[in-house]
């Protein structure tokens, strides 16, 4: 083995039988996406009994084998910066964070500091799990730049793996509060449609036949004036899931700049309150530690910006 190399042995599952090698490496391997998988196969990183394996389309079989070999992550060159986190949690291994709306994740183009990841690289010391690469360190999952509330980031890469299963695996109690328009009738259901990028706007996400399984179940909580405050639980967590879902539904959140629709009798309440964001909050966030496999579960309330929309239109 190479200094600074890990070597992961993966097994493909039986459900995996006949995928192309990148997807079912993804499956068995849920710590590296399908396109990092898909680099390290035409890189050389990939072995099946001693032999390379170069090609990512090739059909993989039940119960193989495979040795995947992880180079080090590049060290960070992000900046620590000492931006003000509200702390839900914190031990040696993982920290959960109650996200200001506002706050990007990661670093990207147009974000390169001022992030939830340059807070955390101050707040940790450096101590942050190097699965997530350079740009997203100890990041296990996101929330929108204009989403608040919960969500948990990795301090040892073992956290990180165990933390990356169970997202992999949709157990992983997520709950968001959304002020939506209109109220949903039936009151509370399921939405199941696939997501993926929309074919007319790459920006955006959209239903599309053939994307990714995303499964949203909505409550609502309390009816407001053409309004409604609604739960939404997870079983998938797909970029803009909850967004897409009930907009595809009719009822669009409040303030959503890119999914959603105005209505004459909410522009009024928007515009006095200088509510610019889509009104969604992660207020649960529940897991099993993954190291300690004690069971975790956090609550947070409703931002300011929320509970004013909210009580402006309370009936």
């Amino acid at each position: 083995m190479d200094r600074g190399v890990s070597i992961i042995q993966a097994t493909i599952a039986p459900a995996a039988d006949g995928w192309r090698l990148d997807r079912a490496l993804a499956d068995a391997v849920p710590t590296l996406s399908r396109e990092r998988l898909k680099v390290l196969i035409n890189g050389g990183q990939v072995q099946r009994e001693g032999v390379l394996v170069r090609d990512p389309a090739k059909r993989a079989a039940a119960g193989e084998v495979f040795a995947v070999a992880v180079p080090a992550p590049t060290p960070a060159h992000n900046e620590a910066q000492d931006i003000p986190l509200v702390v839900a949690f914190e031990d040696d291994h993982l920290i959960v964070i109650d996200k200001p709306a506002g706050l990007v994740v990661h670093p990207a183009a147009g974000n390169l500091d001022g992030t939830l990841v340059n807070a955390l690289l101050h707040h940790c010391g450096g101590s942050l799990s190097g699965i997530g690469g350079v740009a997203r360190p100890g990041i296990v999952h996101r929330i929108d730049k204009d989403t608040s509330g919960l969500m948990v980031a990795a301090k040892t890469d073992r956290a990180h793996e165990g933390l990356a299963k169970q997202f992999a695996a949709h157990t992983i109690d997520r709950r968001y509060k959304a002020i939506v328009g209109g109220r949903p009738m039936p009151p509370e259901g399921k939405v199941d449609a696939p997501l993926a990028r929309s074919p007319q706007n790459r920006k955006k996400v959209a239903i599309v036949q053939g994307g990714k399984r995303a499964v949203t179940h909505y409550r609502t909580e309390q009816r407001l004036r053409e309004a409604a405050l609604v739960e939404c639980r997870l079983e998938t967590g797909r970029t803009h899931q909850v967004r897409v879902h009930m907009a595809s539904i009719g009822h669009a959140l409040l303030g959503d700049p890119v999914y959603g629709r105005t209505k004459q009798a909410h522009k009024r309440v928007l515009d006095e309150l200088s509510f610019r964001r889509q009104a969604l909050h992660a207020a649960r966030l529940g897991f099993v530690h993954p190291i300690t496999s004690v069971a975790l579960s956090f609550d947070s309330a409703m931002p300011t910006d929320m509970q004013e929309l909210f009580s402006q239109l309370d009936v």
